[in-house]
């Protein structure tokens, strides 16, 4: 069963706040109904094209290009610190740590786009 705590949270978090600073981007991470860890980007120089997206974390690779694959699949990288996926789709077996999410915006709040 998927879980995340606050105490996996706060291990995860300095290096998401590097990873951020590194590229000059502003973000939160939370947790969400105890099963998944949420990075949300509010602005950045990174133009990823849209305003508001919910990032596909398997499909960065194919979806993304230049800077803005490079930032999402390190970010990928560190949300999924210790977490496992034993999930075998041949006999629909779902196991994994915990699930990550990756926001670009909000629905009520759009990512912008600043100057580095």
């Amino acid at each position: 069963m998927a879980y995340f705590t606050k105490e996996m949270k706060a291990a995860i978090a300095p290096k998401i706040k590097a990873l951020l600073n590194e590229y000059g981007m502003k973000g939160t991470i939370a947790i969400e109904n105890h099963s998944a860890v949420v990075l949300n980007i509010k602005s950045g120089p990174i133009d990823f094209g849209v305003e508001y997206d919910q990032v596909n974390t398997r499909w960065v690779n194919e979806q993304y290009t230049g800077v803005a694959r490079e930032f999402l699949m390190k970010a990928v990288e560190v949300l999924n610190t210790g977490n496992y996926d034993n999930s075998d789709t041949m006999t629909d077996y779902h196991d994994v740590g915990w699930y990550v999410r990756i926001n670009i915006g909000r629905w009520d709040q759009k990512y912008q786009v600043v100057s580095a």
